[in-house]
């Protein structure tokens, strides 16, 4: 087998200018979130201009919450010289967020949503519902960024390292799971830390997640079209859903962040958190609050003339 050491560029150069993939992917899942929730939002009764207003505001925030969640546990990086919170380095130059954590977005958006949509009155389970599905499409691309950056890996395939186990680990990415030489190709790397055991093909938790997110995304969307879902459902789902998923892909991963000097890993610790506050969630709306079922919702808005939505 062939082992050349040769990672795709990680920015889109259009020769004025050059995109960080990573960025791109992210904004890309922000934009496919965005249609997803246009398209919905008018069969739940939700104004467009609503929706648009309220990302403008909460996107924003959400990007500085998933930053200084990556700080506030990697305090050590950061605490020497604080303008390298937001970027800066020292002596000069700037590198950008690098260093973001997705529950730290997550738990700001839905702040956000909730302060939001009291501002503007719009119901809050039917909010939570139309982002849901945003929220796994979103991460499911922004995953591709790690990709591209070589980053948010897992360990060593097969967990012997050196040349004489290339060739099968190699071959359980091209061969047993099938991947494309592009994606195979591109996780034989040196991490270049301590967390790496030099060159070698690493797990593509990258992409073990966005398949995860992508088929809780397909599960969500045929799951709101059945008559057993009450509204605030989806949001139950996605925190189940996508928490299962992280916890599990989280301890093949070589980059956790740990809640600090415990061998806990942070994001295993919210995954179960966030799985019981999905369960409770789902108590809550069907034994106590007894919200109206998704399917009703959906008929109630399209019995209601045009113009009164």
């Amino acid at each position: 087998m062939q082992h050349v050491y040769n990672p795709l560029p990680n920015v889109l150069d259009l020769g004025i200018v050059q995109i960080p993939l990573y960025g791109l992917f992210i904004m890309l899942g922000v934009a496919m979130a965005l249609g997803l929730g246009l398209l919905e939002g008018k069969k739940l009764g939700i104004k467009s201009n609503d929706i648009l207003d309220g990302l403008m505001i909460i996107l924003p925030l959400a990007i500085l919450g998933a930053r200084l969640w990556y700080v506030i546990f990697e305090w050590d990086r950061f605490k020497d010289y604080l303008p390298s919170i937001l970027g800066f380095r020292r002596g000069g130059g700037f590198d950008g967020f690098s260093g973001l954590a997705i529950h730290g977005g997550f738990f700001v958006a839905v702040i956000g949503a909730y302060l939001f949509t009291k501002a503007r009155k719009v119901e809050l389970h039917r909010a939570l519902d139309l982002v849901a599905p945003g929220f796994l499409v979103a991460q499911a691309s922004g995953r591709w960024g790690n990709f591209f950056n070589q980053e948010a890996h897992g360990g060593v395939i097969g967990g012997q390292a050196g040349e004489a186990f290339w060739d099968a680990q190699r071959s359980f990415l091209s061969d047993t799971l099938r991947l494309p030489d592009f994606i195979t190709n591109n996780m034989f790397f040196n991490p270049g830390s301590a967390l790496g055991q030099g060159l070698n093909y690493y797990h593509p938790t990258f992409l073990y997640e966005s398949l995860w997110n992508l088929l809780g995304l397909a599960i969500l969307l045929v799951l709101r079209r059945t008559k057993f879902v009450r509204s605030g459902d989806m949001l139950a789902f996605y925190l189940i859903w996508y928490s299962v998923g992280r916890f599990m892909i989280e301890s093949l991963r070589t980059d956790s962040l740990y809640l600090w000097n415990t061998s806990i890993r942070t994001a295993q610790a919210v995954s179960v958190l966030m799985i019981l506050a999905g369960v409770g969630f789902i108590v809550y709306n069907h034994v106590i609050a007894k919200k109206p079922y998704y399917y009703q919702v959906l008929s109630e808005n399209q019995a209601t003339p045009k113009g009164e939505a």
